[in-house]
């Protein structure tokens, strides 16, 4: 039942329980943040404790003496008004000494012990180095390790990072020494720089590892210089590639948890999403996808560790309004719906409607359909001089393009249209000389 607060008004969240246990690791809520920058030292992650967040993956330790950065480190990649779409950097792992950054770390978890504290690592592929500095990564106390074989810039031309994860044989012999000298959660965070990412999950899985995280950045140059010719960020007249993330990369995140999600061979591994995450929604819908936990970088070096405040309480009160109760409520309730093209409703049909009231006659979705579709949206000029716009049924493909274009949020919908024709994918056409002999299960 939804209580009512002092004003009168219907609070959707006292219900809710934001808490997570993921992979044995326990948090208050599911919004951590990713190593990086902002999780490199006691100070930064004692601010976003106490700002509200639910774990910290603290950014990658790896053996002495530690990596040297260059300046500067990042680049972007912007929209209208300087918004930051995608952010680009070639910064190492950490720069500070294990003996420091291990020594912090005990200190923030014994005033912390309720917040989740995963430490990101990264050695050389050779046991030896794995089985030294597990043991004083155990002795800090910290919740678990994440395992960091993705970073695709610098590191890998050291052996590590990218060059570990992309093959699915380190990354199932490096997940099993960690669980053969660590006796705490691993966690394998996995690069998107690969053709399938479902190989390293599965050889993860087969490693012994609790769980994945995903995704690493992808591999980017996000703008040049074109006056000095040479790629941003500068170091000393020259440049590289780096590691892209930010809102633009969410879509391809979705879609690599998913494809991990929906995998038979991985069903069950707990999954941490991230990439692009910078709002409840955002975190809601990794969660749905699959994710049990969510990561966030990009979003708090642009907002500030602050922004957690506004995702816990959207995420609690969507869920309320929805009836979750908890987090693994609607975990993964949208991979039943998430499925191959081949069996997709060749015979379902939709269409374009305008609402005309909400019509605002600028026409972009009769340019968009005239220049580069099907010539479906007809255009009229009244004697009033307004315009008109309207949908030709019959050439109409329901590409929803016009949708996309417009910028009134509602104007336009895609109406299904019923044909009276059953369910039919690729599999089953008749015109497929690979047709399938068995009808598979249709999408939920």
């Amino acid at each position: 039942m939804m209580a009512t607060n002092v004003s009168g008004i219907i609070d959707s969240t006292n219900d809710v329980d934001l808490s997570i246990d993921f992979a044995g690791i326990k948090a208050p809520n599911p919004f951590w943040l990713a190593s990086a920058p902002p999780t490199d030292k006691a100070y930064n992650v004692e601010r976003a404790f106490a700002a509200g967040w639910g774990g910290v993956v603290w950014k990658t330790l790896g053996e002495d003496p530690p990596a040297v950065n260059v300046s500067s480190r990042y680049s972007a990649l912007y929209g209208r008004n300087r918004q930051v779409m995608g952010l680009n950097n070639i910064e190492l792992i950490t720069d500070r000494s294990l003996e420091l950054n291990l020594r912090e770390i005990e200190r923030v978890k014994r005033n912390w012990p309720d917040r989740a504290l995963i430490i990101s690592l990264m050695v050389p592929c050779v046991e030896e180095a794995w089985r030294t500095i597990l043991p004083l990564i155990e002795a800090t106390g910290a919740d678990g390790i994440e395992l960091n074989l993705g970073c695709p810039h610098g590191m890998p031309e050291r052996g590590m990072g990218a060059a570990v994860g992309q093959n699915p044989d380190l990354v199932e012999q490096v997940a099993r020494w960690c669980k053969q000298y660590y006796s705490k959660p691993v966690i394998v965070k996995l690069t998107p720089n690969i053709t399938d990412i479902r190989a390293p999950a599965r050889a993860a899985l087969r490693g012994g590892a609790d769980a994945v995280s995903l995704i690493n950045t992808i591999n980017s140059i996000t703008s040049l210089d074109l006056d000095r010719m040479v790629a941003h960020p500068i170091v000393g007249g020259r440049s590289t590639h780096g590691g892209y993330c930010g809102e633009a990369v969410k879509p391809i995140a979705l879609n690599m948890v998913a494809e991990i999600g929906r995998d038979p061979a991985t069903q069950g591994l707990p999954i941490s999403g991230i990439g692009g995450i910078s709002s409840w929604r955002d975190a809601a819908e990794f969660i749905a996808l699959g994710a049990g936990s969510v990561q966030v970088c990009t979003a708090a070096m642009l907002h500030g560790f602050r922004i957690v405040e506004e995702m816990k309480d959207g995420l609690a009160r969507w869920m309320g309004e929805h009836g979750y109760a908890r987090i693994g409520d609607f975990s993964g309730r949208a991979l039943a719906n998430t499925t191959d093209w081949k069996y997709l409703d060749m015979n379902y049909v939709s269409i374009a409607h305008i609402d005309q009231d909400k019509c605002i006659q600028c026409g972009r979705c009769h340019i968009a359909c005239e220049d580069t579709s099907h010539q479906a949206i007809a255009h009229y000029r009244l004697d009033d001089g307004t315009r008109r716009y309207e949908v030709k049924a019959a050439d109409c493909v329901g590409c929803n393009l016009c949708q996309i274009t417009c910028p009134v949020e509602g104007c336009i919908d895609m109406v299904a249209v019923e044909t009276g024709r059953p369910y039919m994918n690729w599999t089953q056409d008749p015109r497929n000389p690979h047709r399938e002999v068995q009808e598979p299960a249709a999408a939920m």
